[in-house]
């Protein structure tokens, strides 16, 4: 490694960081890399990843650290370096273009484009040299700098014909089908056919969490009571929750795993796969009251707020995969080692109980903590009952957990961005709400201030903040995310700021991203830079479509708000994605969700009293506990006119003889006041 700096040295990203000293004369995406290839006429070596990628950090050591391939790299390339995670817009324009040519995508992402800008070649990692089947780095670059200056015409001609096809992507036009439970039902049994019914989730190894398709599937079940719809869920959380996808001693779900039974992971954990998944184990515990699912949450934010939670109260990107001593090292055990903790007995019996073997289920002979039996199986075969089992474990979690925080941690991605900070911004409100525990509450709004402070400046919202710089401009998700989030956040202190906020937001992104000639919401905004194409993404990756995300956002502010405008967009953007729903209902399940809410009628739940009155907080514990997920809910204090005011929902309505009274309306038209809290429970649905 040379101890001179390329350009990434000014970078704060800590993906470009950790490329600062390589070999490689790379450029971060910009004016200076693209001029410099325009001007030398070479072809630009374009890599993406992102900082808690573990294959990103193989091709560093074994590519981008070679001295040889270095060389050719800076002779006859203008390597440019980008963050995934700071750069969507580029992630997505390139690797939907890798994934046309080669049919798989991936991170690393490595792509060949002509100097102006269009792609003509890729592929995911590449080893050094040929191994594998799969051709090395240097064979590769060797090829395409000969294709470059001899068969020019091909490269143009394939550049060309993959721009225009990426253009036509981003055209989607509103389909004459009808927005209607048909499409829900398609949606349902799509998801039923590739249920894994042996394992949970769905499909083969790689196994993902798809938390939006399970959180669709509790919806499709509340509204038909399909017992089997309930199962996929139900089977698929406990069976996530019970592997090695979730950490069993810290807390947190790691990205994926690479079997179909959820032992080995892929380590790296993720804030957006945590605050998902919060999401749908609260809504599980809503639907059902398992405990289960409310330790998977308690554990979960636990461990965001000990680990991922900046001091300024914004919560970090991610931490990473691997750590000095290998992949996946500071999580995986062996039986000596937990016996050194917990002492022989003891730690015999821990290692029966976390699935830690002589043998492991690593190939070098550690084991990922699983939980092969339930607690209550286990307790009852050691003789305990289930409360001794519940103190057993909370103990020896303890201990093991404190030894390994001895170990040296993987490294954590500093940079918050607002997209993702809204969705974990979500989980702790609605956490508050259902579990009633006031320091997520504290969270959700400390976050929530540190957004509006640090990315919210003079008018404008920016994605991501490092090192006291916020950067970029705002992407669509960045705006949709954070309306949900001001919207969840509303519902757990009714404060009505936050709505306020939510309505400002809403009216920029109809302003900076609504596609007026055929309706649905670009990517970026059009003060962004000119890029290849102007994107419109509709499918759901690893979060929500920005689409699907604002469609939903908008139904659920526009009757507390009474605006029109809200609901006449979203139902325009459900129309321009309905052809796709139907074709592949997979991909957009969020926007599913979204229909579901359009669907069904207008729920409004108003309640008049004072926040610390008891009778006002057993209201709203009732309300919040049940799963209902096409509500809306406002709350407001007597006499509190600049509140009633801004959400229409709660004018007139008033104390019914000085007690707390809730207003349940359907389609606009309310019932009278419900004053005894057995009356709303019987009243609720």
């Amino acid at each position: 490694m040379t101890q001179h700096p390329n350009r990434l040295i000014h970078e704060t990203s800590p993906y470009l960081l950790q490329h600062a000293y390589n070999p490689v004369d790379w450029y971060p995406w910009g004016e200076e890399a693209l001029q410099k290839a325009q001007r030398e006429d070479k072809p630009i070596f374009l890599s993406i990843g992102y900082s808690a990628c573990h294959w990103c950090h193989v091709m560093e050591r074994e590519s981008f650290e070679n001295d040889e391939i270095a060389r050719y790299l800076n002779e006859h390339f203008v390597s440019i370096k980008v963050d995934r995670e700071e750069r969507p817009d580029l992630d997505e324009i390139y690797m939907t273009a890798v994934q046309v040519l080669t049919g798989q995508g991936g991170w690393p992402l490595t792509v060949f484009l002509t100097p102006d800008l269009k792609p003509f070649y890729g592929g995911t990692y590449f080893p050094p040299e040929d191994r594998w089947g799969r051709p090395g780095l240097l064979t590769v670059l060797r090829a395409i700098v000969e294709l470059y200056h001899k068969e020019r015409e091909k490269i143009v001609e394939q550049a060309e014909r993959l721009t225009h096809y990426l253009k036509a992507l981003q055209q989607p036009r509103s389909s004459a089908g009808l927005l209607s439970l048909e499409l829900l039902q398609r949606a349902y049994l799509s998801l039923l056919q590739g249920f894994d019914r042996e394992h949970g989730g769905f499909g083969n190894a790689p196994k993902f969490p798809h938390s939006l398709e399970l959180s669709f599937l509790l919806r499709y079940w509340h509204r038909t009571n399909d017992p089997d719809a309930l199962h996929i869920v139900e089977f698929s959380l406990e069976r996530m929750a019970r592997g090695g996808l979730y950490d069993q001693l810290g807390g947190g779900f790691h990205r994926y795993c690479i079997d179909a039974n959820w032992r080995i992971p892929h380590f790296e954990k993720m804030l957006y796969d945590n605050a998902l998944l919060v999401w749908t184990y609260l809504e599980a515990y809503q639907a059902t009251k398992k405990p289960l699912y409310r330790r998977i949450v308690e554990e979960t934010l636990d461990y965001i707020m000990r680990e991922m939670k900046s001091p300024e109260g914004g919560f970090f990107t991610s931490q990473d995969a691997d750590s000095p001593n290998g992949e996946g090292a500071f999580y995986v055990w062996t039986p000596a080692e937990i016996k050194a903790v917990l002492g022989p007995e003891e730690g015999a019996r821990a290692c029966a109980y976390f699935g830690v073997t002589e043998s492991g289920n690593l190939s070098d002979g550690t084991s990922v903590p699983s939980q092969p039996y339930t607690l209550e199986e286990f307790a009852a075969h050691v003789g305990m009952t289930p409360s001794e089992g519940e103190a057993w474990l909370a103990r020896v979690r303890a201990k093991l957990l404190e030894a390994r925080e001895r170990r040296e941690k993987p490294a954590r991605d500093e940079k918050i961005l607002t997209a993702w900070n809204g969705l974990m911004i979500s989980a702790c409100a609605r956490a508050y709400q259902v579990l009633g525990h006031e320091k997520y509450l504290r969270a959700a709004q400390d976050a929530a201030h540190f957004c509006l402070t640090y990315l919210y400046q003079d008018g404008m919202l920016r994605h991501s903040y490092k090192d006291g710089q916020a950067k970029f401009n705002a992407y669509l998700d960045d705006y949709a995310f954070l309306i949900t989030a001001l919207l969840d956040l509303y519902e757990a202190d009714f404060d009505p700021r936050w709505i306020h906020i939510a309505q400002v937001l809403s009216t920029m992104t109809i302003e900076k991203f609504w596609d007026e000639s055929t309706g649905g919401f670009y990517f970026t905004s059009p003060d962004h830079e000119k890029l290849l194409v102007r994107l419109k993404s509709l499918y759901d990756g690893a979060t929500p479509s920005g689409n699907a995300a604002a469609t939903l956002a908008f139904l659920r502010l526009a009757p507390l708000t009474d605006d029109a405008t809200l609901r006449t967009k979203a139902e325009q953007t459900l129309r321009v994605c309905c052809a796709f729903m139907e074709q592949v209902p997979q991909g957009l399940s969020y926007m599913l969700s979204a229909l579901d809410f359009y669907l069904s009628p207008i729920y409004q739940i108003a309640v008049i009293g004072r926040k610390d009155d008891l009778r006002t907080h057993q209201f709203l514990e009732k309300i919040r506990t049940r799963f209902l997920p096409n509500k809306i809910i406002a709350m407001g204090e007597p006499d509190d006119v600049e509140h009633t005011a801004l959400i229409p929902l709660l004018q007139g309505k008033n104390l019914v003889n000085g007690a707390p009274a809730v207003y349940l309306c359907e389609n606009y038209s309310c019932r009278a006041p419900i004053t005894e809290v057995a009356e709303l429970e019987r009243n609720l649905r």
